[in-house]
């Protein structure tokens, strides 16, 4: 047996001692153990660079992440409110982690030359993280490289871009972040850009325009996964009919299951099937659960209707008094409690929808404000686990949703790549194709 399985069995038992008092699930214990042991959990999109970033001045000296870090008070950047990070290297070590895709979001409204800098300074600060842990975190760019991490017991530490916008319109500077290691794009965050629509703002494109379909096949060309969270169904779609390689969703749920345009419907998970992607399942409340998702709008509306500045709101410029209103509010409207067993649920339906070679999970941790009961951080993997297991997910299943459906689309897509940089040279196309008739 390897130190890694050694290390993950004995974490996993660890874990387990709540869930092996059972009298339902027996044998979930073991069985989870196992998975982990031997196919570790590679999990699609992690904030945590942002919040070092947010909170710290992406001094990574004064963040301990060798501890937990969930009881940590709120950084000096950032506001008294903040919520405790999800992420650390001993609740990692918990929870199983193989592989962990940073993100190197930016905000979506940062365009052109500053947005390719910024986003260079993210891909700078993850490498830099890696390199001050180098006995628990390894850059990795390859499938093969994840599991040669694995195997040497460390964390395979991998770089996502979480927004076209964030290339400047460039070919160029795409082609750049690939060298510098990202190895997935999603095509846009929260706005739209010049060349793709987004999932959360009025459509400007119908979806790609001939430039956005020029980045899907240089991103094929290349070798990086073209992640479609955040855009919206008809960029999906024609995301879909223009890659040679499989897609992923990197934290996206089951539209089916809440309609909310963050999540992929139905005859999307048809088209993931015939693509052989992925879709990495999100543990954002919002995106989890159809009351959360209608409570949570109606927080907003109930804050609007209260104190929205300058004319409107029943206590405007009247602090105390909307505080009260709002209190009474929530006392009268608690928040719907969202479950692992949801989360369960979305896992469920992309696996019925598109096959259990589809699915995975992209927790969106520590770019969330809250996640759901019993998952509040990266040493909760387990539990989840353990839910698919009690409902009849065999060891092979498992292994596939753990990390195994992620490394097949790796290897798809390099495989690819290296046909499609034999005949093809990089694309010198740019924005100015979209004004072209």
């Amino acid at each position: 047996m390897t130190q890694l399985k050694l290390s993950l069995l004995i974490a996993a038992s660890c874990a387990f001692s709540s869930i092996a008092a059972s009298a339902d699930a027996p044998n979930v214990p073991p069985l989870v153990a196992k998975v982990l042991a031997d196919m570790p959990v590679i999990d699609g999109h992690n904030d945590l660079p942002w919040e070092i970033r947010d909170r710290w001045g992406s001094d990574l000296g004064a963040v301990d992440l060798s501890k937990d870090t969930s009881h940590l008070p709120p950084g000096p950047s950032g506001p008294p409110d903040q919520v405790p990070l999800m992420t650390d290297i001993p609740r990692l070590r918990a929870g199983g982690v193989g592989a962990q895709f940073w993100s190197v979001w930016i905000p979506s409204d940062l365009k052109g030359a500053p947005a390719v800098a910024m986003t260079v300074e993210q891909i700078d600060l993850v490498k830099r993280m890696a390199a001050h842990y180098p006995n628990d975190f390894e850059m990795a760019y390859t499938a093969g490289d994840i599991v040669r991490i694995e195997h040497a017991h460390r964390i395979a530490s991998l770089i996502g871009v979480e927004g076209g916008h964030q290339i400047g319109n460039s070919l160029a500077a795409l082609r750049q972040f690939y060298d510098l290691g990202a190895r997935y794009m999603t095509l846009t965050h929260s706005m739209n850009t010049d060349w793709a629509d987004s999932a959360t703002e009025a459509p400007a494109h119908n979806g790609l325009t001939p430039f956005g379909r020029v980045v899907v096949t240089e991103m094929n060309r290349l070798g990086m996964l073209v992640d479609l969270s955040h855009v919206s169904s008809k960029t999906m779609t024609d995301a879909l009919q223009v890659t040679e390689a499989p897609v992923i969703f990197s934290h996206s749920g089951a539209r089916a299951l809440i309609d909310h345009p963050r999540d992929v419907p139905d005859d999307v998970l048809a088209l993931v099937a015939r693509n052989r992607g992925i879709v990495m399942v999100n543990f954002f409340p919002g995106y989890v659960s159809q009351e959360r998702a209608r409570w949570d709008a109606e927080v907003v509306a109930e804050k609007a209707r209260e104190q929205t500045p300058p004319f409107g709101g029943l206590y405007i410029g009247q602090p105390d008094r909307a505080k009260v209103a709002f209190d009474q509010w929530l006392a009268a409207h608690p928040k719907p409690v969202v479950t692992i067993a949801m989360v369960a649920d979305h896992v469920e339906h992309i696996a019925k929808v598109a096959g259990k070679d589809c699915v995975g999970f992209g927790s969106d941790f520590d770019g969330i404000p809250e996640a759901p009961q019993g998952l509040d951080g990266v040493d909760k993997y387990p539990a989840l686990v353990a839910e698919l297991a009690r409902r009849g997910w065999t060891h092979d299943d498992l292994v596939k949703v753990t990390g195994g459906n992620l490394l097949r689309v790796m290897r798809e897509a390099e495989a690819v790549s290296k046909r499609l940089r034999a005949t093809t040279q990089p694309s010198g196309a740019t924005i100015a194709m979209d004004g072209k008739k």
